[in-house]
C-alpha cells in the first residue's frame, strides 16, 4: 500500500470514527423519563383534589405531581383486592396463574 492509499484509508476511518462519536454523543444526551406509579388501597378517581375540585381529602403533595406531569386515567387493576394487584405489579405476572392462588403467606409461616 502506498502513502496515498494509506492516508485516504485514514482519513475514511476517521470520518467513521466521527460518526460513532457523534452517535455515542446524541444517544447520551436523551433522558430517561421519570415514572412514578402511585398505589394505593380504597382511593377513588376523585379523591385527588386536582383529579377533583370537591374532594373530601387535601392531596397537596399529588396535587402538585399530577399538575407539573402527565396523569394516565385508565388503569386497571388485575385484582379486586390488593395482595395479588401488588403481586402483579412487581412480578409482570396474574396472580391467580400463580402457585399462590390462596394466600402469600400462611398465617404462622415467619416473615
Amino acid at each position: 500500500m502506498n502513502l496515498k492509499e494509506t492516508m485516504h484509508l485514514f482519513k475514511q476511518l476517521f470520518k467513521i470514527l466521527l460518526l460513532l462519536f457523534s452517535i455515542a454523543t446524541a444517544a447520551q444526551s436523551i433522558q430517561k423519563p421519570n415514572i412514578v406509579i402511585i398505589y394505593t388501597d380504597d382511593q377513588g378517581y376523585g379523591d385527588v383534589a386536582a383529579l377533583n375540585p370537591d374532594a373530601k381529602f387535601r392531596t397537596p403533595n399529588m396535587d402538585i405531581l399530577a399538575n407539573e406531569g402527565i396523569i394516565f386515567t385508565d388503569g386497571h387493576s388485575s385484582d379486586a383486592v390488593c395482595t395479588p394487584s401488588r403481586y402483579s405489579l412487581l412480578t409482570g405476572r396474574y396472580s391467580w396463574r400463580t402457585s399462590l392462588k390462596k394466600e402469600s403467606l400462611k398465617p404462622m409461616d415467619p416473615v
